[in-house]
């Protein structure tokens, strides 16, 4: 049996997963390495920390395994950013020098959805740190939408939610309302004791998963803060729109599937987004295995290529 590495590298979380034949052999988390968003020194740090969590980064055993007993064949790795020019191949690059003697495929994030839910053709709508929509036919033909990070857009993801309820949150001090449940959840996760002190805290946050670590507070007071509510409805909105636009142009190539964690641990978010695509979609699943499953599914195409 060949040994293959998976690898999502998304905003928050980078997550790897080593398997032989289907059997997991070892797992690791470390934080977001997106190659576009990074410094090159930083995602060679990170990546360099998973490959030792996964126990790679040992010496060859003297049984002649290499890598600490296991030789990797094929790493599929799914990156955020991975479309821009130039980043898939320098990621390629620095994997090369973490894995030498392995086969090394680098995807955009998206792809790793269809192939972690073992579908050929279908639509993929992400919701996690940023946001994406991927979509691939039954004739190979892809298309992609959004995903263009956090300062540009990035729609319906947990910073835009967050720069959202910050701006909800100024809007009240500005109008001389009531701050409400938002406003007081807000300052408590930013650690202040003045509405106004919150653009401070986010100025001052340099990483995109650092805003998203704060969305589940809107979600948390949905319920009691009609302005909370609406920043919900808002993004599912434009997840939505944006899922739909990839669906449609593909020609409705197969099942919708969420993915992401805001889609996927959000249940508020998730049922307001299937509201909305039911009625043009025949099958809306959520994806229930990590997309790392996908990365691995990849990885065991590309060794036995």
């Amino acid at each position: 049996m060949l040994v293959v590495l998976g690898i999502d590298i998304g905003g928050s979380r980078t997550r790897g997963r080593l398997s032989e034949g289907g059997k997991i052999l070892a797992e690791a988390a470390v934080d977001g390495a997106n190659v576009t968003a990074l410094p090159p020194q930083v995602v060679a740090s990170r990546l360099k920390t998973l490959i030792d969590k996964l126990g790679l980064g040992q010496p060859p055993s003297p049984s002649g395994g290499g890598h600490g007993g296991w030789t990797v064949a094929a790493c599929s790795a799914g990156a955020a950013g991975s479309e821009v020019p130039g980043a898939a191949d320098r990621l390629a690059g620095i994997l090369r020098e973490l894995l030498p003697g392995s086969r090394i495929q680098v995807v955009h994030d998206a792809q790793l959805v269809l192939a972690a839910a073992k579908l050929n053709a279908g639509t993929a709508i992400i919701a996690g740190t940023g946001s994406v929509a991927y979509g691939k036919d039954g004739r190979g033909i892809e298309l992609r939408i959004g995903g263009w990070g956090w300062l540009l857009g990035d729609e319906g993801s947990g910073v835009w939610i967050v720069r959202e309820a910050a701006r909800e949150v100024l809007r009240r001090v500005d109008d001389g309302r009531d701050p409400g449940p938002l406003s007081a959840a807000l300052m408590k996760a930013c650690a202040v004791d003045h509405p106004l002190e919150i653009r401070r805290v986010l100025h001052a946050t340099l990483e995109p998963e650092q805003w998203a670590a704060l969305a589940p507070i809107v979600f948390d007071v949905a319920a009691s803060d009609p302005g909370a509510a609406g920043i919900v409805t808002g993004a599912a909105a434009l997840l939505s729109d944006l899922g739909l636009s990839v669906h449609e142009r593909l020609g409705k190539p197969g099942p919708i599937v969420l993915a992401g964690g805001l889609l996927r641990h959000q249940p508020r978010l998730e049922q307001a987004v299937r509201v909305r695509l039911q009625p043009h979609a025949q099958q809306v699943i959520k994806l229930e295995q990590p997309a790392v499953a996908g990365a691995v599914r990849l990885a065991e195409k590309l060794a036995a290529s």
